[in-house]
């Protein structure tokens, strides 16, 4: 009997220290206080993110956003498979506020019905030139500009916001880009 507690008792001890552990790597995935989303839409290009199934082997991508009459925004994502010169990849969703009379950077978005993950505007410069993006875990993570490429203080700021947020920066997959222009048709 004393040996069933004593594994009891190690268990439960060994759980909590586990539990533990798993707070002192919890990533801050909070959202801006204030998301004009009108200012918000239009073309952003993904600089950096995590290495994430659904966009395995994606170059050139961008993110189009267009506020739709009835509040909700089209999202309009594209990328070229393996090289910009590769075939074009593009999957249409969908994205709303998660509280309807937020005025926050928390959103949800769409792909496939009305299946809805969380797109966390976590960081946002305040000329809306650059944003970090997330969710709930610490799986998904964005880097994303109005512009192809940014300088290197600014994408230096960005990893030390992510970092600080319990990211791991040197997990993230860096996005060749191209100059701008979309080529459709491939």
């Amino acid at each position: 009997m004393k040996k069933l507690l004593s594994i009891i008792a190690t268990a439960v001890v060994g759980s909590v220290l586990l539990c533990g552990c798993e707070k002192q790597n919890e990533i801050n995935t909070s959202v801006v206080p204030n998301l004009d989303v009108e200012r918000y839409m239009g073309t952003w290009y993904e600089i950096g993110r995590y290495d994430i199934s659904f966009e395995k082997g994606l170059v050139g991508v961008t993110a189009n956003y267009k506020l739709l009459d009835d509040g909700t925004i089209q999202v309009i994502n594209t990328g070229y498979k393996d090289s910009l010169d590769g075939k074009i990849d593009i999957i249409e969703g969908k994205a709303k506020r998660r509280d309807k009379d937020a005025t926050d950077g928390a959103l949800k978005v769409s792909f496939f019905l009305d299946f809805y993950a969380q797109y966390n505007v976590m960081e946002l410069a305040d000329d809306y030139s650059w944003s970090l993006v997330g969710s709930k875990t610490d799986k998904y993570l964005w880097i994303l500009s109005r512009t192809p490429s940014l300088d290197t203080n600014t994408l230096e700021h960005i990893l030390r916001l992510a970092a600080n947020r319990g990211y791991d920066t040197s997990k993230i997959l860096w996005v060749e880009q191209q100059n701008g222009e979309l080529r459709m048709g491939n």
